[in-house]
């Protein structure tokens, strides 16, 4: 092209611009060319791109590795997200893809050999191909170390609950199995599943650690549950742990059973139960029985000690325990029925020295339904005759305190004789304690009434068992010199209560008492 300035002196001509040089001629179709440059775009690194001097779309390659890597990197446990990986793969797919049809017919800036260019992608491959085993490498590394913080924080759990008591530290305890279970289970080949068995030891220790420290008792609980660890945890795992507890509970079981059967505690009877029933033929079964015998002998004995009542309240109570363990112990039942009816018997027999220790006490009515109970269940025993006895007394002293001072005796008659009258309707039973002790029942007065009570207050003065037209019947009895306490009991709904006399008996004096009845009040003498 040229111009002119239209009035210029001298016209200015613009030199023509050089011919542009003519594109290259595409170059022939080459499928090796087209090979090499998609194998080389698979690499992730659009490295075919970069080959065909097309910056855009190499750039696009780098950038989509560029997110990758940021959002895979550092490995963890969960790894890359899927929908990530798709994205990418679509990425490569399209840039191999649309790599091959622009690498058909255009040549490589480098190397001139397409055959060159193949085995170069080939080679290049193991670039995503090594970073994949690489990163999963890292990954099964983050899992491994994933799955030993769990392990560390559950066996920190063990740790923090070491010294509380088991009902405080059991939720602590059973948080720790459900993850060692886990691990077991859900990762058995990991570095975390093959350090559980030393893990399980120390599980096994300190929930269990009052058994080591003699607290018998407090340990049947930690241990029972450890009696169920089987049932979450792999058997591999276990070992003998499985029946670790077994020996240890059986141990606790007699040895708590055996501290509350000797200090009087209820609580004995579930623990030997317990014991006989899940570990019968144990070391520590096989003691229990001797252990109940040797307890239902101390208490018989102490029947004769300081506190007999407590014995016989012991050897009841015993009696009927040892019934309730006997029946859910078939292998030793009949031994402890044995034991059962020896602390009957002990209870019953020693039912004469509690009374005579109520006595002594001043209770009279518990020593009187003692001393009616032992005259009732022992008709030949020795002590049967004197029983009576003190029965008799009981029931003075309960009217007449001063009647208990002193123990009865097997003692009968004296010098003195005393006539009891009946000037009652109703029969009259005398009990008298003194130097000696008895009772006599007179037969009512068929033509004898009760007395008024205005009558007893006559001014003339009031006179019973004085109407020499009445036979009155009597009783004589022989009674020693000194204080003699009578209590007239009346046998018939004339009168309610009772009434008491005190004599005090000389020799050489003739006695005379009379029983009559107060409408509405009582028995007098």
């Amino acid at each position: 092209m040229s111009g002119e300035f239209p009035g210029a002196a001298d016209a200015f001509v613009v030199p023509p611009m050089p011919p542009r040089p003519p594109a290259p001629p595409p170059a022939a179709p080459d499928a090796v060319r087209a090979v090499a440059v998609a194998l080389l775009n698979l690499t992730g690194l659009g490295l075919g791109y970069v080959l065909l001097r097309r910056w855009i779309p190499a750039g696009l390659c780098w950038a989509a590795t560029a997110v990758l890597l940021v959002v895979a990197l550092p490995a963890d446990p969960d790894g890359v997200p899927a929908a990530l990986l798709v994205a990418y793969a679509v990425v490569l797919g399209a840039a191999a893809a649309h790599g091959a049809v622009t690498g058909l017919r255009t040549r490589l800036s480098w190397p001139a050999s397409a055959p060159v260019a193949a085995v170069l992608g080939l080679v290049l491959l193991a670039v995503p191909a090594g970073g994949g085993l690489l990163y999963g490498k890292a990954r099964d590394e983050a899992t491994e170390q994933m799955l030993l913080d769990r392990l560390q924080r559950a066996d920190d759990l063990v740790r923090a609950r070491a010294n509380q008591p088991f009902d405080t530290a059991q939720a602590g305890f059973r948080e720790a199995l459900a993850v060692y279970a886990a691990l077991g289970h859900d990762h058995p080949g990991s570095r975390a599943a093959h350090r559980l068995p030393d893990r399980m030891t120390a599980y096994y220790r300190t929930v269990g650690a009052a058994y080591e420290q003699q607290k018998y008792c407090e340990a049947i609980a930690p241990l029972k549950y450890l009696r169920t660890v089987p049932d979450r945890m792999p058997k591999q795992t276990l070992g003998a742990l499985a029946t670790w507890p077994d020996p240890r509970l059986a141990d606790a079981l007699y040895a708590c059973g055996s501290n509350e059967l000797t200090g009087g505690q209820d609580g004995w009877t579930g623990h030997f139960g317990e014991l006989l029933t899940a570990f019968p033929r144990s070391g520590q079964a096989a003691k229990a029985e001797p252990a109940v015998r040797s307890v239902v002998d101390r208490a018989a004995k102490d029947v004769q000690g300081d506190d007999p009542c407590t014995a016989v309240r012991r050897l009841r109570g015993l009696g009927t325990q040892i019934r309730g363990v006997a029946a859910g112990a078939p292998a030793v039942a009949d031994a402890l029925v044995s034991d059962a009816e020896r602390a009957s018997r002990g209870a019953a027999s020693g039912g004469y020295a509690c009374g005579v220790d109520q006595y002594r006490d001043g209770d009279f009515a518990a020593s009187l339904t003692s001393m009616n109970d032992f005259v009732r269940d022992h008709p030949h025993d020795r002590n049967r005759a004197r029983a009576q006895m003190i029965a008799i007394a009981a029931q003075i002293a309960q009217t007449v305190p001063a009647a208990g001072k002193r123990l009865p005796t097997t003692d009968s008659g004296g010098s003195i004789q005393v006539t009891i009258k009946n000037d009652s309707p109703d029969d009259i039973e005398v009990l008298y304690t003194g130097p000696v002790t008895g009772s006599v029942t007179i037969k009512a007065c068929g033509s004898c009434s009760a007395y008024s009570f205005g009558a007893t207050l006559a001014l003339g003065g009031f006179h019973p068992c004085s109407d020499s037209g009445k036979d009155y019947p009597q009783r004589t009895i022989s009674l020693p010199p000194g204080t003699t306490y009578f209590l007239h009991k009346p046998r018939g709904a004339s009168a309610s209560s009772p009434a008491s006399d005190t004599a005090k008996l000389r020799s050489g004096y003739i006695y005379t008492e009379c029983a009559y009845t107060k409408k509405g009040f009582s028995v007098g003498q």
